[in-house]
């Protein structure tokens, strides 16, 4: 019977694909904390500049242009031979999807900024349409025809689907990994700080469980003495590795 393992990432395996992080000594918000702004939702509600500032500043960002790198693809790797059952992600880059993992596994905690929202009538948009288009509107607003309205265009502010300052996690994301943590066999964390929480929460829950844990993570963490393994050393190599190893060894116990 196959190993059904769970896997934790965080921005340490973005990084790794060029993408900075946000928190870390040379991360966007530490040395230009004014660019949180661009996250806070009720200032993206509220101010039409803001807004406009918003949706350039993330057309602009490596966040946006960034390409799987192969730490991405080996956890695609992982999927297709059966053994992934959960990639819960504190990122929201979108990469996990680009690499080729499915729906299927991904929760991503905090929103992807892949797919965007009307924020009054819901309808969705894929972001790189509306980005396509930024020049021609700035501001982008739903365009949506409303029958009971005459028709008109339903009008409202439209978002990407990263979870904003002020906003809460998509519904049952947590649940979700908790339920799947907990029923693994084994559980990753992979390049992250486990210091923003809810997410970071998982690694008692699955300790509590008596699931063993990996850390992947090039700095130490709060939680190292609750993992089965640490793994210190550069997240593009050592998780390839990781994962052709799983792979090899669940094939000779089968």
């Amino acid at each position: 019977m196959s190993k059904k393992i769970a896997v934790l990432t965080g921005a340490g395996i973005s990084t790794s694909a060029g993408i900075p992080d946000f928190r870390g000594p040379d991360g966007v918000w530490t040395k230009h904390p004014d660019q949180t702004s661009v996250y806070d939702l009720d200032l993206f509600m509220s101010d039409k500049q803001a807004r406009e500032y918003s949706w350039h500043w993330q057309k602009e960002s490596p966040v946006w242009r960034a390409q799987p790198g192969v730490a991405h693809k080996a956890l695609a790797r992982l999927e297709k031979a059966g053994l992934l059952v959960l990639l819960a992600t504190q990122n929201f880059d979108a990469l996990h999807e680009k690499a080729g993992n499915s729906d299927q596994v991904i929760v991503n905690l905090h929103g992807t900024i892949g797919t965007s929202h009307c924020m009054k009538c819901g309808q969705e948009y894929q972001t790189a349409d509306i980005m396509d288009r930024l020049d021609e509107e700035p501001d982008p607003h739903c365009h949506k025809r409303m029958p009971y309205q005459g028709n008109m265009p339903c009008d409202g502010i439209i978002k990407t689907d990263v979870v904003y300052f002020g906003q809460a996690l998509p519904e049952g994301a947590m649940e979700k990994s908790m339920r799947l943590v907990t029923g693994a066999d084994e559980f990753w964390v992979i390049g992250s700080t486990l210091e923003v929480f809810p997410a970071a929460s998982l690694v008692p829950v699955a300790s509590q469980a008596g699931v063993p844990i990996t850390i992947m993570n090039l700095g130490r963490t709060q939680y190292d003495s609750l993992a089965t393994r640490l793994i210190h050393e550069p997240i593009e190599t050592a998780l390839p590795q990781l994962v052709d190893e799983t792979i090899s060894a669940n094939q000779e116990a089968a």
